[in-house]
């Protein structure tokens, strides 16, 4: 199926470059944004964002924004959010990082444990968008 006979489009921020794998950073179908899982890396460089749950946690919220702006929408309009964490016992210092960005009332949002390939946090998320 070609993307013009899609029912959706693919979101990419301007700038960065496309994803190395086979996704699209984020889609947009009517109303609804998805946003694929965003990770600590600077966009651009590929640079990890630190080493703490913190630092990582501030770094992919920034790009979750990004996803999410390139789209329409803003963390005002985030409606669920999926957490991966490398460590379940950073579930408290993630929360209060979290709570930099997000402010109530908080989407629903599950977070699970996960093997994360060497970061330790990644957050995909949906937001509505529009009337």
């Amino acid at each position: 199926m070609s993307e013009s006979t899609r029912r959706w489009t693919p979101i990419q921020p301007s700038d960065a470059p496309p994803p190395a794998g086979a996704y699209s950073p984020g889609v947009r179908v009517g109303n609804l944004l998805f946003v694929s899982g965003q990770v600590p890396r600077d966009p651009v460089t590929g640079e990890l964002a630190g080493d703490d749950i913190e630092t990582q946690t501030r770094r992919t919220m920034q790009n979750l924004q990004r996803v999410l702006h390139a789209g329409g929408a803003t963390l005002q309009d985030v409606v669920s959010v999926t957490v991966h964490l490398a460590d379940e016992s950073d579930w408290g210092a993630f929360d209060r990082t979290y709570r930099e960005f997000m402010t109530p009332p908080f989407p629903t949002r599950t977070a699970v444990g996960a093997r994360l390939r060497g970061i330790k946090v990644e957050i995909t998320a949906i937001a509505a968008v529009g009337g």
